[in-house]
Formats: structure tokens, C-alpha cells, sequence
């Protein structure tokens, strides 16, 4: 079961797509490998489930890890089911969302292992710029699939019992897990700043969800326009009294106030943040 709260891979997509939208690719698939006695244990969609469905409306694709399946470690099938969902993502111009929860590289498939990871990470490169990817994390992000989060365009973690990390934090000469804690969400966001956004697994749910609302779907695509009935040309009242927190002058000037704040944990001196005006997304960048 996943390491956090005993949510499986497929109630996550449920909560993150539209209600009966998901649509699944490569539920079959099993481990290739027969190596360490691999056939004798149960690997049902070898670890990984894969597939597209719609959130407000718009395409995505998604994958989703199952640690419960060999603890959701990454071997060749189930990588090349990812490397074939960024196909169809590129081919149709589409967000890929990956949901981790994974022990990392399936040691028993050593270099079909590795090759594995190759072919993720060149796909990610070949999409690079073109859709946007998106990773949410919510248990183990560990080794050589702390790149996969990395290589993504937005990362968000779970704060309690997600972890991100190349090497154990005990692997630090000197250091100790409890002494600091470098695969936490609270280091990862707040002291590396490798991750955009932190919260609870509900949050993570919604912000994921908000995010590809206001968004283009690809590089050749806009991001939509939402009604709006905020008058483009009304004054901003206060405005002036924002000068100490530009978060306040960029909610006063937004329509509805709404904001979107990147990577809010890291160099606090420094805004970085969606915002809408007259119902189209503007990135804005400020200092505090």
C-alpha cells in the first residue's frame, strides 16, 4: 500500500481527474524479467498504471505508482509504459502528471533497470518546452527518480511522509535523519527549493488540478480565458499600503484576488506567482 495514508494509485487518479473520466493504457502489462524468481510474485500492471482522462475539461495524461506491487519500484516495463505515455502525450499535446510513490530502481532487472530509467528521462527531455510536466509526490522519490521530479516543470510533495532524495540523508557524512532531514518536503522546498508547492495529500490533489486549469496545454497552445466580472479598469484601493508585501499588491491587482505563488517556501525575498487579469493567466515576479 502507498506510504501515506493507505491511498492506492488508482484513488489517487480518481481524485485528480473528472468524475468517470479516466481512461486506462497497459493495464495487463506484467514484469518481463524472470531473474531473482521475479515471475513467482504478482505484479499486476507491473507496478505503474497509466492512462488519460480530463480535468475541467482538458486532456491529460497521467501515471500513477503503486507501491503495493513490488513497492512500486521501476523496471523495464514499467517504464516503457511511461516512455509510451509521453508518446501519446507529445503526439496529442497534452500534460503528463506523474504520481510518486516509489522505492526507485527494481534491482532484480539491473541493467534493463537502468535502461528504464534512460528511456524516461530522454522522453522527459524530448518534452521538455513543449507540454507541460507535472510531479506529485507522496511517498519514496528516491536515487534516479529524484531526476524524473526534477526534469519536471512543477513539483509538488507531501509534507509529512514523502520523501526526495539522490542519497539517504544518513549517507551525509556527520549527518543524521533526525539531526536534518534533507529528503524532507520542509528542506526540499524551504533550503534546496526543488519543490513548488507543499501540502497535505488533498492539497497537493487541488493544486495539481488548479494549476492545469491555467496553463496551456502545450507551447503552440493559450491558456484559457475564464469569464471574469472583475472590472479590468477598477481601481486598486490600498495598493499603497502593499509596499512591504508585494503578495498583497498582486492579490489587490488580480481578478477576484486570485494568485498562485511558486515555490513560496524558497527565498522568501523574491515573489514568483500566477495571477489573473481580465481572465487571462499572467506570470508575475516581484520582490518582497
Amino acid at each position: 500500500m502507498s506510504t501515506t495514508a493507505k491511498v492506492t494509485a488508482r484513488e489517487r487518479i480518481d481524485a485528480l481527474l473528472d468524475d468517470n473520466s479516466f481512461v486506462e493504457i497497459g493495464g495487463l502489462v506484467k514484469a518481463r524479467s524472470t531473474d531473482f524468481n521475479i515471475q513467482a510474485k504478482d505484479t499486476p500492471s507491473d507496478g505503474v498504471i497509466t492512462g488519460y482522462g480530463v480535468i475541467n475539461g482538458k486532456l491529460v495524461y497521467v501515471y500513477s505508482q503503486d507501491s503495493s506491487v513490488l513497492g512500486g519500484s521501476v523496471g523495464e516495463m514499467h517504464a516503457r509504459k511511461i516512455a509510451n505515455l509521453y508518446d501519446m502525450a507529445m503526439k496529442m499535446g497534452a500534460p503528463v502528471i506523474g504520481l510518486i510513490d516509489s522505492t526507485g530502481l527494481r534491482l532484480q532487472e539491473s541493467v534493463d533497470g537502468l535502461n528504464a530509467f534512460g528511456q524516461i528521462y530522454m522522453k522527459q527531455s524530448f518534452a521538455s518546452g513543449v507540454i507541460p510536466q507535472i510531479s506529485a509526490i507522496f511517498g519514496n522519490c528516491g536515487g534516479g527518480l529524484s531526476v524524473v521530479a526534477g526534469l519536471s516543470d512543477f513539483t509538488f510533495m507531501e509534507s509529512e511522509k514523502a520523501q526526495l532524495f539522490v542519497n539517504s540523508p544518513n549517507a551525509i557524512e556527520g549527518n543524521r535523519k533526525e539531526v536534518c532531514d534533507s529528503s524532507s518536503a520542509q528542506f526540499q522546498s524551504a533550503a534546496a527549493g526543488n519543490v513548488d508547492f507543499v501540502g497535505t495529500e488533498q492539497e497537493i490533489i487541488e493544486g495539481v488540478r488548479e494549476i492545469i486549469s491555467i496553463i496551456p496545454s502545450n507551447n503552440e497552445d493559450e491558456a484559457a480565458d475564464f469569464e471574469c466580472d472583475d472590472d479590468l479598469n477598477r481601481a486598486a484601493a490600498g495598493i499603497e499600503n502593499c509596499n512591504e508585501d508585494t503578495v498583497l499588491a498582486l492579490e489587490n491587482i488580480s481578478d477576484g484576488g486570485f494568485i498562485v505563488e511558486v515555490k513560496k517556501n524558497f527565498a522568501p525575498e523574491m515573489v514568483t506567482a500566477f495571477i489573473k487579469l481580465n481572465g487571462a493567466t499572467v506570470g508575475a515576479v516581484a520582490n518582497r
